[in-house]
């Protein structure tokens, strides 16, 4: 892995499996649960001159990604609810960097710290109430012209979470 990957994904790129065991989707949803407390602790260790520092030239400052996890998974979150309730929907994709820069993005972290506390509230029991018969339902996402199982889309998204506070992290240790 390049220098610059190594920052750009500080865990590691998310590889997929074709499917998750019950067990595997479980410690996916506990990951899901810790991230906003993390996120949280992390970001109380910031001073604000940090929070305007990028984790790697070129990539968003700290506050972009702390703003950018809740949108993603209120996004999230309303894509597993389509899934749970359409047959294989097609879902929205969006612009993340077009996002990442619209205007409440510069609003104090603690706004989205506590939207992605309540997200995840509602998030995490929605997940532990979807009986594994249930894991194989899709969504089609038009760009990437791909079916994304929901046992996918679920550890996918315990990776981002784990992702970007591995970008909180190297911001930190500037």
């Amino acid at each position: 892995m390049s220098s610059d990957d190594a920052l750009r994904f500080p865990i590691g790129k998310h590889k997929s499996k074709e499917s998750y065991r019950a067990d595997e989707i479980s410690l996916c949803i506990d990951r899901i649960e810790a991230l906003p407390i993390k996120v949280e602790t992390l970001v109380k260790t910031l001073p604000p001159k940090q929070l305007q520092l990028p984790y790697r030239d070129g990539g968003w400052t700290a506050l972009q990604v702390i703003h950018h996890i809740p949108d993603s998974h209120l996004n999230a979150y309303v894509r597993i609810k389509l899934m749970l309730t359409e047959d294989v929907p097609t879902i929205k994709p969006y612009n993340e960097g077009a996002w990442s820069t619209t205007p409440e993005n510069a609003l104090d972290p603690v706004i989205s710290i506590n939207l992605l506390k309540a997200i995840h509230v509602k998030w995490v029991a929605l997940l532990r109430a979807i009986p594994a018969a249930d894991y194989s339902r899709q969504y089609f996402h038009p760009e990437s012209k791909k079916h994304v199982r929901l046992d996918q889309a679920i550890a996918m998204y315990a990776w981002h979470g784990e992702h970007h506070l591995g970008h909180l992290n190297l911001v930190a240790t500037k």
